[in-house]
Formats: structure tokens, C-alpha cells, sequence
């Protein structure tokens, strides 16, 4: 990488606080990359062979069995993906590919490794990382299991409205097939869980939604700080 490049990526919270020589060695042979939209990075039982950061974009996990496939998260800036297989020098249990262009560190798995031994300040921050992949983790799992498809979609949107600076009008960040799947839902069923959000105010016009009826569509969505709040 460039000077300025290592210079910025420094800056990031996981490496803020390491030491400069364990900073050194986890960029020795690291590179960072930008790759064009569906591009698939890792593949489900393939070794963990790096660290990913990713920097700029946005990046699909996702996993297929007996001919059906399923999203699992949407990795946004700026988060690691697969620490826990680099962790355990495990295989990938999942897949991963660009869903735009994205901006990609890749950190050698050998070098994290080395990093966690030597460091106690980059130890800290691999389990502040993972303690926070686990609760982002409950927290979709608590979704799944305790609100129905259209409480889960009326939530993902008033989210998507904060997320996206509180406006009415909101962008669905990706395609509705992708959304169901992340939603844990089919196609049919996500336009069915539109279709009963209309009641609430909710208009869709391709990836363009706009939220008529705020507080009706919060009182039917009953959002939870423990399952919606990234700061909790």
C-alpha cells in the first residue's frame, strides 16, 4: 500500500491503538483493493486466508445448501468480515461478494494471528470487534424469531429512515430479492408485507419508499432498542 493508504488505515478504531511494529506486521503483504459490483471475494469451506476491512461499499455474506441460498448480513463500512475463521485458522462459513463497488483491506490471516499473540492493545480490539458482530448477531436472530415478516420489514424501513438522515423518502439499499432474503422472507412474501404496509402510510415505486404515516408505522412496528438500537 501506498504511505497515504497505511496512513488512513491506521486511523481506523481497530488499529488506532496497537502499537506501531504490530501495525507494521499486520501490513506487511496486505493490500488494499477496490473491486466492481458482484464480484464474489470468499467461498463457503474455503480456508480463511485473510482479514477483510471493508473500507468503502458494501458486501454480501451469504450461504447456499441442497440447491437454495440465503442472505446473511450486509457488511457496510467500515467492518472487518470473517474474523472469527482467521481467529480459529478455520474454514469460511460462509460466501462473500461486492453488491458495489467496494474498497477492500485484505489483511494475510498468518499476520492477525501473530498480531493477537504479540499485542495486548490489538487483542482488545479483536474482542471488542467480535463482541459486536455477536450482538448484531442476536439481535437479527431475535428479529427473526419474534416479530412476523411485515413487523420485520416496517422496522428494516423506519431504520433505513434514520440511517439515511430521517427523511420520509428513503432508497432501498438493495434489490428487493436480496432485501427478502436478508429479511428471511421469499419475494412473494415481501411484496405481500408491502402490500399490508400501505395501511400505514407506506408507498413503494421500484427501490423509492416514502413513509406517509410516521407514527402509524411505528406503533405497528413497536421497535425495540434491544433489537433495533446499533448502540445498545
Amino acid at each position: 500500500m501506498r504511505p497515504e493508504e497505511l496512513a488512513t488505515i491506521r486511523q481506523l478504531t481497530l488499529f488506532s491503538g496497537i502499537d506501531e511494529e504490530t501495525y507494521k506486521g499486520l501490513m506487511r503483504a496486505a493490500y488494499l483493493q477496490t473491486f466492481p459490483p458482484h464480484v464474489q471475494l470468499i467461498t463457503e469451506g474455503d480456508a480463511a486466508d485473510f482479514l477483510y476491512v471493508v473500507v468503502e461499499g458494501l458486501v454480501e455474506l451469504f450461504a447456499t445448501s441442497n440447491g437454495r441460498e440465503t442472505t446473511l448480513t450486509v457488511i457496510s463500512p467500515l467492518s472487518t468480515f470473517v474474523l472469527a475463521a482467521v481467529l480459529k485458522d478455520a474454514v469460511y462459513l460462509s460466501s462473500a461478494r461486492t453488491m458495489q463497488k467496494s474498497r477492500l483491506l485484505l489483511i494475510p490471516a498468518a499476520n492477525v494471528r501473530s498480531a493477537l499473540d504479540d499485542d495486548v492493545e490489538f487483542s482488545r480490539s479483536m474482542v471488542q470487534e467480535l463482541a459486536g458482530n455477536y450482538r448484531s448477531l442476536m439481535k437479527a436472530l431475535k428479529g427473526q424469531k419474534l416479530r412476523s415478516a411485515t413487523e420485520r420489514l416496517a422496522n428494516y424501513l423506519l431504520q433505513q429512515k434514520e440511517s439515511q438522515g430521517g427523511h420520509s423518502r428513503i432508497i432501498l439499499p438493495h434489490g428487493k430479492r436480496t432485501l427478502a432474503s436478508l429479511l428471511g422472507m421469499t419475494p412473494e412474501n415481501l411484496s405481500r408485507a408491502f402490500s399490508a404496509l400501505k395501511q400505514y402510510g407506506i408507498d413503494v415505486n421500484s427501490r423509492e419508499v416514502s413513509i406517509g404515516k410516521l407514527a402509524d408505522l411505528e406503533n405497528f412496528a413497536r421497535p425495540s432498542p434491544f433489537i433495533d438500537d446499533d448502540k445498545v
